[in-house]
């Protein structure tokens, strides 16, 4: 009897553990991750400047901050995302349903939250005045702080507010470039401001797509994200002309100086683009199989057009 407990224990603290990774929504880092890394490795064939401690500390603020936006959003959704289980919800969409399914305290996410928010501040303050990364270092923390925080946690709550999109095109696109290249550079390069355009219009879609299926939910809780507010067919439309501002994009920032490979490592990209632009016009959203489908290649565009602008600028000459 007496080994059965551990065993027992053994198993439960497994399970809490496989329940964290799966609130921690881990994969979704990667669109956060990308660009930064993108930023360190432009800042380096640049200017030839590379701080590994900087980079891994700042590393980890980003990691944090992603966390503590998405806890937040697991604690403040909840409603929503229980709906969403209910009704139309897919892989990409409604959460990771750990909260929603009891597999943790439903409190325990907002915690972790806060934690998480504190941490990042934390490694900001050491950035700043330890290894003296430049006055910029806090205000740019802040700025992605404050707007992933919010991002779901009243009083602000940005998500419902229409804007939620446009604040995520930001903080997932030209802020951490910017944020990775200045921690390294102690400048901003006006080339940081064209690479991180196609990335941002490519996040947004993200956001936006992934609302489709969550639209019945979001409806019924009054949850005013952009989706909401034009309807579907808007959205689409909207989607299609951002793929295309991104392709165009990303067309100007290689004009900036990029080398040429970087349009041999974005074409898979522009080609699965191109699938989208199509199935969107043709309203496959409204089919739930496809859409589920449109939803993860959406993410595969964006991380796409992160990785092809670092293996371009790691491997050409700038």
């Amino acid at each position: 009897m007496s080994a059965q407990i551990p065993a027992r224990d053994s198993k439960s603290r497994r399970a809490t553990v496989k329940s964290w990774i799966q609130l921690s929504r881990l994969p979704f880092h990667l669109v956060g991750l990308f660009p930064f890394i993108l930023g360190a490795v432009l800042a380096w064939r640049i200017h030839e400047i590379f701080n590994g401690p900087v980079f891994i500390w700042s590393i980890i603020a980003v990691v944090l901050i992603m966390l503590s936006t998405y806890y937040g959003g697991e604690y403040h959704d909840l409603k929503e995302d229980r709906l969403s289980s209910e009704m139309e919800r897919n892989a990409f969409s409604g959460g990771s349903q750990a909260i929603v399914k009891n597999l943790l305290p439903h409190k325990q996410a907002m915690t972790a939250s806060y934690i998480a928010i504190v941490l990042a501040g934390v490694i900001g303050l050491i950035l700043q005045f330890w290894y003296k990364t430049g006055p910029w270092t806090i205000p740019l923390g802040a700025i992605g702080m404050i707007a992933g925080f919010f991002y779901s946690v009243p009083p602000l709550r940005w998500v419902k507010r229409g804007i939620g999109e446009l604040l995520i095109g930001f903080c997932y696109g030209w802020l951490p470039v910017a944020t990775a290249f200045y921690l390294q550079a102690g400048t901003i390069d006006t080339v940081v401001h064209w690479i991180s355009i196609p990335i941002a219009c490519t996040i947004f879609n993200v956001i936006l797509i992934n609302e489709f299926p969550d639209y019945p939910a979001d409806l019924i809780e009054g949850k005013k994200n952009l989706v909401i507010r034009i309807g579907k067919n808007a959205s689409a439309f909207l989607y299609i002309a951002m793929t295309a501002v991104a392709w165009i994009a990303f067309g100007l920032a290689v004009s900036r100086g990029l080398p040429a490979v970087t349009f041999l490592f974005y074409l898979p990209v522009f080609l699965i683009g191109l699938i989208l632009v199509i199935l969107m016009s043709q309203k496959n959203y409204f089919d739930r199989k496809r859409l589920e489908l449109i939803c993860g290649l959406t993410i595969v565009v964006n991380l796409g057009t992160s990785l092809a602008f670092i293996l371009a600028v790691w491997l050409g000459n700038i």
